[in-house]
Formats: C-alpha cells, sequence, structure tokens
C-alpha cells in the first residue's frame, strides 16, 4: 500500500505527542514535516533521529507555518493533521480551507488515538482557554491530594524550546534542576510552584517513557496541562477550569470546547472578579453541552506582600507571557493588584520594548498596557530586563508566579503578585477528589 504523506501542523508539544504515540512507527505513513507556530525559535530545526525512530534516519525537519501550501505541493501531502491549542474555532476552519484549497484532507486527531494509559490513576487538569486558572487549580488539587497522604507527581504538558533529544524526558526536584535543563521563562512560572511544595514534576516530549518513569513514584499522576489542550493520559478524573471574564470561549475555541464538553468536574473561576452575566452565561453553556459534569465555583484572590507601597506609584506591571500573548487577554493578575491598591498610572511598555519584545508586541497587538514576560532563551531574557529597565516607573508589579529576579536583574522596586485557588460553596474539589481516592 502505497504510503500517505503528511505534515503536522504545530506548536512544539502537541505536534511531538501526535507523532511519538500515532505515526512514529506507523509505516502507513510517511511525515514529510513538521510546522511550527506560536513559540519563536522552533523553526528551521529537526525533529531528532533519535525521537523520529527507526522510519526516520535522518529525523524529521520543522518549517514555519508560512511554508504549508508549499510543502503540500512540493511533496504531495495527501493528509495535514492540525495538532496545536488555543485557537479559534474560526482559525481552525481557515488552516482546514488552505489545506483543502491545496488538494490535501485535514485531520483533528482525538483522545483514542492519542491518550496514553496509565498504571496509576490520573487526575487531569485543563482548561478552555490559557489563563483561565488553571495552574492554581492543579496546585490545589495536588495539596488535597497530598493531605490525602497520597505521593503525587506532576506531569507537565511539554514546553521542548531547546535541544529536543537531550529534553525527551525531564525530572524537576529542585531549583538546580530547572538550571540543569536550562528552563524558560514559561517553563519555570509553570515548575517553580510544584517544586516549593515538594512535588515532582516531569515534562519534556517523549511522555510515553514520562509516564513510565513517573509511575515508579506516583500514587497519583496529576496532569497539568497547557494552554487549553486535551490530556496526554486517559484520566480518571478530568476537570476543565473555565473563565467568566471570557463567557462564550467556553464553546468558540479549539480544542477548550472539548475539554468542556468531556469534563467530569468544571470550575468556574474568579467568580469574585466576574459579572454575574459572565458566570450565568457559563451554567447556560454548561446546560446545553455538558449537564452531568459537576461544577465548582471558585475564586482567585490576590497576595501582595506589601500593597501599601503600590498606592499612588506610577507601576510597570508585568504579566504571565501566554495569558497575555495567545491567550488574549490584555490584562492579568498584577494588573488587578495595581488597579485594587490604588496605583496612581499603569505605564505602557509599549514604546520601551526591544527587540523580541518588540516582535511580541507586533504579533499580539492585543495586549494592553502590560509587559509578558517573555523568555524563550537566554536573548529574549536579556531583552525582556532592558524593556523592564528602560520604563520610566516608580514600581514594578510582577504578576508572573515566579521569582523573576532569579533570571535577570530589575533596577526599579518591586512587588510581587501570588494567586491561588480558594472554592466557594459546595461541592468542593477537596470533596470530590475524597470520594475518589481516600482510603
Amino acid at each position: 500500500m502505497e504510503k500517505i504523506r503528511a505534515i503536522i501542523m504545530g506548536a512544539a508539544g502537541r505536534d511531538f505527542h501526535n507523532f511519538n504515540t500515532y505515526f512514529r512507527d506507523n509505516d502507513r505513513y510517511e511525515i514529510v514535516a513538521f510546522t511550527a507556530t506560536q513559540i519563536p525559535n522552533i523553526e528551521g530545526r529537526r525533529y531528532p533521529r533519535e525521537l523520529a525512530g527507526g522510519l526516520y534516519p535522518g529525523g524529521i525537519p520543522i518549517t514555519p507555518e508560512s511554508e504549508l501550501a508549499q510543502l503540500i505541493e512540493e511533496n504531495d501531502v495527501g493528509q495535514v493533521v492540525f495538532a496545536y491549542s488555543d485557537v479559534s474555532h474560526e482559525y481552525v476552519m481557515h488552516q482546514a480551507s488552505l489545506v483543502i484549497a491545496c488538494g490535501a484532507d485535514f485531520r483533528l486527531m482525538g483522545g483514542r488515538a492519542t491518550m496514553l494509559v496509565s498504571q496509576k490513576p490520573v487526575v487531569a487538569v485543563c482548561a478552555v482557554r490559557t489563563g483561565c486558572g488553571k495552574s492554581q487549580t492543579t496546585r490545589h488539587v495536588c495539596d488535597v491530594l497530598q493531605n490525602l497522604g497520597l505521593k503525587v507527581v506532576a506531569v507537565r504538558h511539554p514546553m521542548p524550546y531547546g535541544n529536543l533529544a537531550r529534553q525527551a524526558v525531564q525530572r524537576f526536584a529542585t531549583y538546580a534542576d530547572l538550571d540543569k535543563h536550562q528552563c524558560t521563562i514559561e517553563e519555570r512560572e509553570e515548575y517553580e510552584p510544584h517544586l516549593d511544595r515538594g512535588i515532582v514534576v516531569y515534562a519534556g516530549v517523549d511522555y510515553e517513557a514520562i509516564l513510565r518513569q513517573a509511575e515508579q513514584e506516583a500514587d497519583v499522576v496529576v496532569w497539568d496541562g497547557g494552554n487549553n489542550d486535551l490530556p496526554f493520559y486517559k484520566p480518571d478524573l478530568w476537570l476543565t477550569v473555565t473563565d467568566p471574564h471570557r463567557a462564550g470561549h467556553e464553546v468558540a475555541y479549539y480544542p477548550g470546547e472539548s475539554n468542556f464538553r468531556a469534563a467530569d468536574v468544571l470550575v468556574i473561576n474568579k467568580v469574585e472578579t466576574a459579572d454575574y452575566a459572565g458566570v450565568r452565561k457559563i451554567y447556560d453553556n454548561i446546560s446545553r453541552l455538558n449537564p452531568d459534569a459537576v461544577v465548582v465555583e471558585a475564586a482567585s484572590p490576590l497576595f501582595v506582600d506589601h500593597p501599601e507601597r503600590i498606592r499612588g506609584k506610577r507601576v510597570l506591571v508585568i504579566e504571565d507571557g501566554p495569558t497575555v500573548t495567545h491567550g488574549g487577554m490584555a490584562y492579568g493578575a498584577g494588573y488587578i493588584a495595581a488597579q485594587r491598591f490604588g496605583a496612581a498610572e499603569i505605564i505602557d511598555p509599549r514604546p520601551y520594548a526591544v527587540a523580541s519584545i518588540a516582535a511580541t508586541y507586533r504579533k499580539y497587538p492585543g495586549t494592553g498596557t502590560v509587559l509578558p514576560a517573555m523568555g524563550y532563551g537566554d536573548a529574549q531574557i536579556r531583552d525582556l530586563e532592558e524593556t523592564i529597565n528602560t520604563t520610566p516607573c516608580d514600581l514594578v508589579i510582577v504578576g508572573t508566579p515566579i521569582d523573576l529576579t532569579r533570571l535577570l536583574k530589575i533596577d526599579h522596586p518591586m512587588q510581587r503578585v501570588r494567586y491561588e485557588l480558594q472554592v466557594i460553596g459546595r461541592p468542593t474539589i477537596e470533596e470530590i477528589l475524597k470520594e475518589r481516592f481516600a482510603n
């Protein structure tokens, strides 16, 4: 049988996982290329032969998504697999229309073909969009499970931006491991809070190998999802976080709507700061699309060490990068803290942005008057540092969950904003987890 020549469209995560689980040893297909978007400095490399398997002794090229139509034509491609997340349904269909116009089939892959089965129970925490509060929900889940006396290992959605072969399986137990693996700011934002709780974190590229290693030291595996992607592991309990500040997005983004429909538990987060109309809209969509889900309401209260130091100050606000770039939000926890604690002015950093930070603003023009904490490599971290220090302000408010001063020097006074999940009313996540996992 003639092989199907295929391309996988991705962003250095779901694309590699789909390849590893379905295409790597599948002699019915020939993957001619990955295309890359969303993440800087991924394209122009190769998926290494060490991970590509025996059918691909030379590895597989990773090319810019802008070359997709040309690749289809030049390689007689019969199928294109869309494999990245946090994009609108409209965006997905534009890509499908391009592929179909070029004569190829367009494919989306579901859990049956791509979810790995664990020997240990899996709790998956996903979301309908980036920035819903997935990270603090995952931390809360881990806290509850640890309090039940269970050994918890978190497996984080991939963020492999360095040497892919060396990053096949990564284990993080200390801050020294973050330095050893040369983690980006985005990676540190997700890993550090787990390490602070004594939880081992796994990540990397080969999630079959990761799972088998994690199972050796876990009573429960917690899937710590990224963007609004589907879990890589088949969940025994599936939680999906929603955001009433963006009510309606739960049915308008891919694959967030799939997470919304499939969840056992739907968390409506940020209810303390959202309009009731947004909360009501999410409830209406739950009634239509997933009426059997258990619904939990929650808040994400802010904590600042010295809120009095914010009052009357001209502040620069730094936010979690993915939330205010492809997550589509114009602000985050730092901006809310600046307003709540009486900042006199929030300085627009865009006129002072340099190099790759300026390029980020051009790519995501919807980003508001905040500075995304972009740090995909040393050069971008230095660009971020320069942008911070050349922005005229009295104070920097850091809304990312890590201490940026471990990676760069901030010349201005600063205050960090922290946030944790606070469940409101019943049922609680603790009650749900106790019912499933308590002895």
